[in-house]
């Protein structure tokens, strides 16, 4: 049969999580894996390991202080790497790293091809920004891959779709002002939750005034309003023409969530990554690279990630 998309899952990433009942456990990536395990299209995938991303890798995006101060918090094992949410554990340095050298590798193995799209669970961190860790996110494995996509690939031009419930402030920050790199965000309203960020008015600052779409959602927004909200991101990326295509695509937005307040279901996921393979193939040799992202209720991100590497199959 012949392999249409790459996998890349292992203990590596599935170590990075946090314990004590923390909504991001390290039971995520199993949970995922079962579920995708019955899918027609296990047998299509190309499945890899995970590798550590570098220092010189994890620096191309985070300061050199923070990289050594996620070191020192690793070896210590103990306390906070932000203001509550992200746990400092023994070995939290290698498993974040890991996330990070999976993406990477993802993007190397469709860069290079011949397979141009792949998935990878326990990723999409998108909250860490380039000097701190938030959210659950330690380092931020879509900042470093559109950094390195265009210093490594020289790619001109990324495109990067967020549809975890949360807005993705650390990617969003972090290229405000680099009209090369198109960040589209369907999100719930930062008035009703974390961040707080991502309001329609934001559409990125100097050069790339104009370049950024972010699209709010309100609570109880379903399917049939996200797939209204997502015509105007398949537009966006459209004129953007990418070289390559980033989904992170968080299932927190799934209805029965238990820390968000989206009602969409896994169909909102299939739609995106059907919808935006699309586009990748007209403007991207087909090269799109998806990040699972958050997602707390546990049938919830299984159904709804197996659906996108169904439609990335």
């Amino acid at each position: 049969m012949q392999t249409t998309a790459i996998l890349i899952a292992g203990p590596q990433i599935a170590a990075y999580g946090f314990a004590g009942g923390h909504p991001f456990g390290t039971d995520r990536h199993e949970v995922f894996l079962r579920e995708l395990e019955r899918s027609p299209c296990w047998s299509q995938l190309e499945r890899h390991a995970p590798r550590a991303a570098t220092r010189a890798e994890l620096e191309s995006f985070h300061t050199p202080q923070y990289v050594e101060r996620v070191i020192a918090a690793s070896r210590a094992g103990q306390g906070f790497l932000d203001a509550g949410d992200t746990p400092a554990y023994p070995g939290v340095y290698e498993a974040a790293a890991h996330v990070v050298g999976g993406t990477l590798e993802a993007l190397a193995l469709i860069m290079e091809g011949p397979i141009r799209r792949a998935f990878i669970p326990i990723a999409g961190l998108h909250h860490a920004g380039r000097d701190h860790a938030a959210g659950f996110c330690v380092f931020n494995d879509c900042g470093v891959a559109i950094e390195l996509a265009r210093r490594r690939y020289g790619l001109e031009r990324v495109a990067y779709v967020d549809i975890d419930a949360h807005h993705g402030d650390g990617v969003f920050y972090a290229f405000e002002e680099d009209p090369a790199v198109a960040d589209a965000d369907v999100h719930e309203d930062g008035r009703t939750l974390y961040p707080g960020t991502g309001a329609r008015s934001e559409t990125g600052r100097g050069a790339a005034r104009g370049t950024k779409l972010n699209v709010p959602m309100p609570a109880g927004a379903g399917d049939e309003a996200f797939f209204a909200a997502f015509e105007a991101v398949e537009a966006y990326v459209d004129a953007h023409r990418p070289q390559l295509i980033l989904l992170q695509c968080g299932a927190d937005s799934l209805g029965g969530d238990p820390i968000t307040h989206l009602a969409y279901t896994e169909a909102a996921h299939a739609h995106a990554a059907q919808r935006l393979r699309a586009l990748a193939d007209r403007h991207a040799e087909g090269r799109l690279l998806a990040m699972g992202g958050g997602g707390y209720n546990r049938r919830n991100l299984a159904r709804a990630w197996t659906r996108v590497v169904e439609a990335l199959s």
